[in-house]
Formats: structure tokens, C-alpha cells, sequence
């Protein structure tokens, strides 16, 4: 019974890790859609030959995407391996890579012409520009995954706060060796049942305390 109790601070405070860890991955693979997808075209013609046409995806119009999508994974890895302060560091650093996500996909929203920046990334000179396009698809996927990220940081700064928030005493959840020592010295109190059968499996009379503390009759 002890056992079972003792089990669901613990697995209170792994499901929402996984749940950060799938909502990191799920962004990973957002973002490295979104860079495989066209993000805008430019349209050229020098009058030397016929009229050229140049597809930009999004790697090559903004090649922090995949950086970011690896920065991704990685801190969902390391999400299994920190706890207290540096989970919540790590929650914000999520929340700024989140953010500067996001401005890569609501940029191209918002940006008054792409023509000239498409132009450079497509060695395409100015003089032989025609026009030019956005494919909007590839920086919606983007800012979904800016979404799912910023679920992500809100999720672990919340697992952080409650793990905090709900530390058990250093007793209540402790192992048999833990409790085999607290009652053989038995400087932690009244001991539980459990505690008292941990003693005894060792071979640990838990009535034996050390004598300097064993004032009756003084």
C-alpha cells in the first residue's frame, strides 16, 4: 500500500514531462516540415533567355528553422535529466526560442515585400526581377510549432513549480535503506509500520536507540 502511494508523486511528476517531451517532438517535426516547404518565388527575366522561376523553402528563407527543430529535441531529452531551477530554465529557454519562431513565421505575413531579400537568397539580380510570391503554408507550420513550444515551456515551468510545491518529506517516500537507518537511529520521530518491518527484514531492532538519547529513569 505504501509502495503504490508512494508511486503517484512520482509518476504526477513524469506525465507532464512526457507530455512537454511529445509537444517538443511534434514541434521538431514542424518545423522541419516547414522547411521543406516553399516559402516564396521569384520570378526573373534578363531578356537573354527564357524567364526563370526560383522556388525559396523555408530552410533557405530562414535557416534557423532546422537549428531550432534540433534545439528542440535536444531539450526534450534534457528534460528527463533536470529538475528544480534548471527545468525552469530550460522552460525559458523554450519560451524564447518559441517566440522567435513564431516571429520567423508571422514575418512573412507581416514584411512588405519579399522581393528584394528572395532576390539575394536566389543570386537573382535586381535589374532582371519581374515579380515575386509567398506560399503561406510553410510559415503557418512554423507558427504551430512556435505554439506547441510555448505549450511545452508553460507544461515543464508548471511541473517544476508543482514538484517544488509538493516535496515530500524526507522520510515519507524514503527507501528501505533510508528507513533501515532512520530506525536504527531513530532521529526522525514516531516510526510507521512500514518502517518498522523495513527494520526487521535487516535484521534491525527498531526499539534499539542510541543511549544518549534514551533518558527514561533520569
Amino acid at each position: 500500500m505504501t509502495d503504490s502511494s508512494s508511486a503517484r508523486p512520482r509518476r504526477r511528476t513524469t506525465r507532464p514531462i512526457a507530455i512537454a517531451q511529445v509537444l517538443l517532438v511534434i514541434a521538431a517535426g514542424a518545423l522541419w516540415v516547414a522547411s521543406r516547404l516553399p516559402w516564396v518565388v521569384i520570378r526573373s527575366f534578363d531578356g537573354l533567355g527564357p524567364p526563370r522561376q526560383v522556388t525559396l523553402t523555408g530552410a533557405t528563407w530562414s535557416t534557423a528553422l532546422l537549428p531550432v527543430a534540433m534545439l528542440l529535441l535536444a531539450a526534450a531529452v534534457a528534460a528527463l535529466a533536470v529538475r528544480g531551477w534548471p527545468l525552469r530554465v530550460l522552460a525559458a529557454l523554450l519560451a524564447a526560442a518559441s517566440f522567435a519562431v513564431g516571429y520567423l513565421g508571422v514575418s512573412l505575413w507581416v514584411i512588405p515585400d519579399v522581393a528584394a531579400r528572395g532576390a539575394e537568397l536566389a543570386h537573382v539580380p535586381l535589374t532582371a526581377l519581374v515579380g515575386s510570391g509567398r506560399y503561406y503554408w510553410g510559415a503557418a507550420v512554423a507558427v504551430g510549432a512556435a505554439v506547441c513550444t510555448l505549450m511545452a515551456a508553460a507544461v515543464l515551468l508548471r511541473s517544476a513549480s508543482n514538484a517544488e510545491s509538493a516535496h515530500p518529506g524526507p522520510t515519507k517516500y524514503a527507501g528501505p535503506a533510508a528507513r533501515q537507518a532512520t530506525a536504527r537511529h531513530g532521529d526522525d520521530g514516531p516510526m510507521s509500520e512500514r518502517m518498522i518491518w523495513d527494520a526487521l527484514d535487516h535484521g534491525v531492532d527498531p526499539t534499539d536507540r542510541p543511549h544518549g538519547s534514551d533518558t527514561e529513569g533520569r
